[in-house]
């Protein structure tokens, strides 16, 4: 356990508080006041607004589109069950810059819809809520078709049976038992949606900025660090609260049910109802998910051809110091070394928390893992150049620091995915290893390693897929003659020219297939069925 306390501790705990330190202290005296200072300006306040209000607008709407989609995933079988369910997941797994980049094209200006019908949401709340249901769609339908996948359905037909309609035999008993992971599922997309940066960098425009895209403003282009610092923890409350009732939701769905082979709930669809409620989820996946993609890749092509992708070799000596193609080697060079370090790090830590004779502190240390994925990957960054500059951590000009930035948000994925497979091992087994002379080592390899085997491997692709595409925290460093895709496309979009934009799309599209390819092969490894994350 001793390794990732310090990994997180040197490279996350250290750079957040050396930001909030360097914007909050002057002359050696703390300026608590200007904690008030900032919360009361109009425009943060403003700021503060339209980061909640999207953040609920946004779970509200995922919910309201998605959970249907669970239901058919829970309960009904078909053809293509298992392709579908990884199509859903792959907008989960695309870096929000790409996110941010398909809807530009569907609904953005020269965009699918402004071509064809004249509608323009590029600058309107409505665009930055469709990509926030787009990335978060499969969010809800993993975890909330992951437990309704589990329930017994007897107990729903038994109240049928009764003389309770469909919709009150729901109502009063699958919902009351769907209500922790429903309410976990919320929790999660609020967290995704509260702290969303390269959407709202895209989409919003001046006019719409939530906490994190104010934190990288006030950074990077007002150089406002006591601004910054009291964002941070502003950020830093709200995912604190948000995460301590997401685990207590969790502890709920735990402990109060008793589930059921997923086998065995499923049917073929019965009835219009079911078959029209089926078509309707795949009509839905078809709008919500598929055609932004789709529209992704048409505009990477230049009318039909390829001449944004051939493009990408040419290196114009202003965006980029070399060819864009360049990011794509870069930023895979980047993943593998950050999965590495997030496998290390993540399975030691799950390990850790596996334990039966794990104490206290050691269960607390679980949540705080979530911490990287809340708070905001700028402060992150930015807290890089400044805490990491002084031997024997000089590392501002060593490759290492982008994926050590990308390892802490694939860490905790890593965690999650060891971390029931691990509990579920016998440590009866371990035992009569030890008793037959097997060393600690020996006994991980040869009792555990093959039954985690499965896991693992699922764990470095999901960290591998969110390092490929983390954009908050490298923004700030990654070098110019080393982008990595995310970085590189915000640079493309944010320069006019249509060249400039062809290639985003391009380099989007390269994003998008890698991490689609990487997720399709995840599913092909995962053991459960369940659906869940």
């Amino acid at each position: 356990m001793a390794l990732p306390v310090a990994f997180f501790a040197l490279f996350f705990a250290w750079p957040v508080a050396a930001i909030v330190t360097r914007g909050l202290k002057a002359d050696g005296a703390w300026r608590f006041g200007r904690l008030v200072d900032v919360v009361t300006q109009p425009d943060i306040r403003h700021v503060l607004w339209f980061t909640t209000w999207q953040a609920l607008a946004s779970t509200a709407l995922t919910l309201l589109l998605a959970l249907p989609a669970a239901h058919v995933f829970a309960r009904l079988d078909f053809p293509g069950k298992q392709l579908l369910r990884a199509v859903v997941t792959v907008p989960f797994v695309l870096p929000t810059v790409v996110v941010g980049s398909a809807f530009l094209a569907l609904v953005g200006r020269h965009g699918l819809l402004d071509e064809l019908w004249g509608v323009r949401l590029d600058t309107t709340v409505s665009a930055i809520l469709l990509a926030h249901v787009f990335f978060n769609y499969a969010v809800v339908v993993r975890t909330v078709g992951g437990l309704w996948s589990q329930l017994d359905p007897r107990q729903e037909e038994a109240a049928r049976m009764l003389g309770a309609s469909p919709l009150t035999a729901w109502r009063k008993v699958t919902l009351p038992a769907l209500a922790p992971a429903v309410a976990a599922a919320a929790l999660m997309v609020f967290l995704f949606t509260f702290t969303s940066f390269g959407v709202v960098q895209i989409l919003g425009g001046p006019a719409f900025s939530t906490l994190e895209v104010e934190i990288y403003r006030q950074t990077s282009e007002v150089f406002d660090l006591s601004t910054a610092a009291v964002l941070t923890l502003v950020q830093f409350a709200a995912v604190g609260a948000i995460l301590a009732v997401h685990a207590w939701t969790v502890r709920r769905r735990e402990t109060a049910l008793r589930l059921v082979d997923p086998k065995t709930t499923a049917r073929r669809p019965r009835g219009f109802a079911q078959w029209a409620l089926l078509a309707g989820v795949l009509a839905s996946v078809a709008v919500l998910l598929l055609l932004p993609l789709a529209v992704l890749v048409r505009r990477s092509l230049d009318g039909w051809g390829l001449g944004y992708y051939r493009a990408l070799t040419d290196a114009d000596g202003g965006t980029f110091l070399v060819a864009p193609v360049r990011a794509v080697w870069t930023s895979l060079e980047y993943a593998l070394a950050a999965t590495a370090i997030a496998v290390v790090i993540g399975g030691l830590a799950a390990a850790a928390l596996a334990r039966r004779d794990a104490g206290r502190l050691v269960r607390g240390f679980d949540a705080l893992l979530m911490l990287p994925l809340g708070v905001s990957a700028v402060t992150v960054g930015f807290g890089f150049l400044i805490a990491l500059d002084r031997p024997p951590l000089d590392l501002r000009q060593s490759w290492i620091l982008v994926p050590l930035a990308q390892a802490l948000v694939g860490a905790p994925f890593v965690v999650r995915t060891m971390l029931p497979v691990l509990r579920a091992v016998d440590g009866r087994l371990r035992e009569a290893a030890a008793v037959l002379g097997a060393s600690p080592w020996r006994a991980w390899r040869e009792v555990d390693l093959p039954m985690v085997r499965r896991a693992l491997l699922v764990a470095a692709g999901f960290a591998f897929a969110v390092s490929l595409g983390e954009f908050g925290a490298t923004v700030f460093i990654a070098r110019p003659d080393n982008p990595t895709l995310p970085v590189a496309v915000a640079r493309l979009l944010s320069r006019p020219g249509e060249l400039n934009y062809g290639q985003a799309m391009a380099l989007s599209t390269i994003l998008m297939v890698v991490c689609a390819a990487a997720l399709l092969v995840l599913e092909r490894l995962r053991t459960d069925r369940t659906g869940e994350f």
